[in-house]
């Protein structure tokens, strides 16, 4: 049944809490490096900060450090999707922002490098936000008319805090402070003030969404809606010689209300109401999981590799056009951080396009195409240097490339998710599910930059700079292989033996 209206406000405070993951995911990326030599040198970075050794073991633990949080998020993200179906979602959102902000003042008062490694690991751990917050919007909305445009929002504000995070950290990072206690501060924590910044915006964040979020469990909300009825009755059955001092709520009514924490908002644990078991999934919602990995695996790598072909020049071992790449553009690390700027602004841009594109050629054909592209976009890149310097040909084949990436990036993560959404056959597991999701998609994450980084060794040594595209294009060519073998339906039935998604009972899920 359709709704009255796009549940925008909601949406917006769902956004907000989405942005804390990427923000204490990437703030720390641009000092990554430099954070490892201090610790190293015991918090002196001019005494021998430029020695080869320092400098090796430094690059050696600068990438524990970014792995670390992937890792824990692997190891731990299913569990806060098991925990929200238990006790809501809100709840686990709420201690998810509290996490957040716990491992962004352990790294920033870090003063040694297994302290640095710990916070980043709690950034990971505690953070249970990006399973649950897919969660609520797939029950926020409930008519299918509006699934693509709620699915478009949330990684919409994940670009925003990818965009945020680095910036903060880039920026706020190494602040002299002044004098006085507050620069005394700064100077003994180079690296405090930028998580204080990023833990400030996630506590104003948490704060909005403990006052204006609505829970979105079915049952949570069944529970409240029940206490509700409940209280209106009671109501008008007072007798009307009540005076002043009479309770309006029963003691009853109170604790119907207390939703999810009391046993009225729990799941029945009847045999006939017990929720599906993760083990019952059928084999479409474990193919579009295995799709979701296959995702994040090359998307990563993309991020990894992008960076470095721009500022790699030209490599004169090679003849000029030769099969094996010839390097990269030869860009100045400012002009990098333009283009990344840049890039990061249209992908918000293209992301809002999704909607448009679904509505017009179906959620299936949208995903079909952003699929089968992607390979052809890796294995393309290392060729952009052939193009001509001159006349600006070369900047205009990068941004193609860069505007088609962001389309096919930006229009095949919510579509999966929303096959996936489709296909859970009980909305009561739905927050495991998108758990599952996460751990799986964040081990992918962990692990593909590494392949990615020794492929890059190899081929410079051999004089292939094209080796570590050509890995992810192979990555994108399985997950457009593995689409032959998946039923993707634009119905709310996703597949003809599967259960169907539940939606028509307004349950939102």
């Amino acid at each position: 049944m359709e709704p009255k209206s796009f549940p925008t406000y909601q949406l917006f405070l769902l956004g907000l809490c989405r942005i804390a993951e990427p923000v204490a995911l990437t703030s720390p990326l641009p000092y990554a490096y430099d954070l490892m030599i201090y610790l190293l040198v015991d918090g002196d970075n001019n005494n021998n900060g430029n020695s080869n050794p320092t400098r090796s073991a430094a690059a050696f633990y600068a990438g524990i450090f970014v792995a670390a949080f992937s890792l824990a998020e692997t190891l731990t993200a299913f569990w806060w999707g098991y925990l929200s179906d238990r006790i809501g979602r809100k709840p686990v959102l709420l201690l998810g922002c509290a996490g957040t902000i716990l491992s962004l003042f352990v790294l920033g008062f870090a003063q040694s490098l297994w302290t640095a490694i710990l916070g980043r690991a709690l950034g990971g751990a505690l953070n249970g936000n990006v399973g649950v917050v897919q969660t609520m919007v797939g029950e926020m909305v409930g008519w299918e008319g509006f699934e693509a445009r709620a699915y478009a929002v949330i990684p919409f504000f994940f670009s925003i805090g990818c965009t945020i995070g680095p910036a903060l950290g880039g920026l706020l990072a190494q602040q002299a402070g002044g004098e006085g206690v507050w620069g005394s501060l700064l100077r003994r924590f180079p690296y405090l003030l930028p998580n204080l910044a990023c833990a400030g915006m996630v506590l104003l964040t948490m704060v909005l969404a403990w006052c204006a979020l609505e829970e979105t469990h079915p049952e949570c909300r069944r529970g409240v809606v029940v206490g509700r009825q409940k209280q209106q009755q009671q109501q008008q059955q007072q007798p009307p010689d009540q005076d002043e001092s009479s309770p309006l709520l029963t003691q009853s009514s109170n604790s119907t209300l207390n939703c999810p924490f009391t046993a009225s908002a729990k799941p029945s644990a009847t045999p006939g109401n017990a929720p599906t078991s993760l083990w019952n999934l059928n084999r479409n919602v474990k193919m579009l999981i295995s799709a979701v990995c296959l995702l994040s695996a090359h998307t990563v790598t993309y991020i990894q590799l992008l960076p470095i072909f721009l500022r790699t020049p030209r490599d004169p071992a090679v003849p000029p056009y030769s099969p094996g790449g010839v390097g990269g553009l030869d860009m100045s690390l400012s002009t990098v951080g333009l283009v990344m700027g840049l890039n990061g602004t249209v992908g918000l841009a293209i992301q809002l396009l999704f909607p448009v594109c679904t509505e017009y050629f179906g959620l299936r054909r949208t995903l079909l195409v952003a699929t089968y592209l992607h390979p052809l976009a890796y294995f393309s890149l290392p060729y952009l240097p052939f193009l001509p310097a001159h006349g600006g040909w070369r900047s205009a084949g990068l941004w193609v490339w860069l505007v088609a990436r962001n389309v096919l990036s930006s229009f095949t993560y919510p579509a999966l998710l929303l096959f996936i959404k489709r296909g859970t056959p009980d909305p009561l597991i739905l927050g495991r599910v998108n758990g599952l999701v996460t751990s799986a998609g964040a081990a992918c994450r962990t692990f593909s930059p590494a392949l990615a980084g020794l492929l890059q060794s190899v081929g410079e040594h051999a004089h292939c700079s094209a080796l570590a595209w050509w890995g992810s294009g192979v990555i994108a060519v399985l997950a457009a292989v593995q689409t032959w073998f998946v039923r993707l339906e634009d119905e709310s039935v996703v597949s003809g033996e599967d259960v169907a998604d539940g939606e028509g009972e307004g349950e939102g899920c």
